[in-house]
């Protein structure tokens, strides 16, 4: 049965320039991406464009892209199973990952400092006013102790994710407008 019908597939297909009317124009009419993947024939193993984002504590994303070959979707999905797909296409996926740690920015090139309004913040290097990544809150520069003002403004590097969170925890307590409890 399947041998007829594609036999008589094939026969319509090559009439098909005989008789270009309107009734046959639904054959020549565009398709989607989709649609144009399904009806090719796929030999060998598929490649595909794979981008990675890796979404820092910091708040940092980081990309990598590249170009994966697929034997098999079950080998594919488990090396990209602690990873969230976030958006596809007929050549790419991007997938997304929460990482438990800091940027490499920060690590290679992250100082915690001051700002002049007394802002807690992080500096691409040493502080300066042009190089600002993030900041927090604003400290009471009253409440600080000398040395520790001396710290902020020449700069504390972070250089590991416990010491990026201790800074922070040390300096909540300064944070200005709170009233702590002694």
């Amino acid at each position: 049965m399947r041998t007829i019908w594609g036999l008589l597939l094939i026969g319509a297909a090559s009439l098909y320039p005989f008789f270009q009317t309107d009734a046959f124009n639904f054959i020549s009419m565009d398709t989607s991406v989709y649609a144009e993947a399904a009806e090719k024939h796929i030999e060998g193993p598929l490649k595909m464009d794979v981008i990675l984002e890796r979404e820092y504590l910091d708040g940092e994303v980081s990309q990598e892209t590249i170009e994966e070959t697929i034997w098999t979707l079950e080998d594919f999905w488990a090396e990209y199973d602690q990873w969230q797909l976030v958006d596809m296409d007929i050549d790419y996926m991007v997938f997304r990952r929460k990482m438990d740690d800091i940027s490499p920015l920060l690590k290679a090139n992250g100082y915690f400092g001051i700002t002049e309004d007394g802002t807690l913040t992080i500096f691409n290097g040493r502080p300066q006013k042009t190089n600002i990544i993030q900041s927090f809150f604003q400290i009471d520069l009253g409440k600080l102790e000398s040395t520790k003002c001396e710290e902020l403004k020449k700069g504390i590097p972070i250089v590991t994710k416990d010491r990026y969170v201790e800074v922070l925890e040390t300096f909540k307590s300064y944070t200005a407008g709170e009233k702590q409890a002694n």
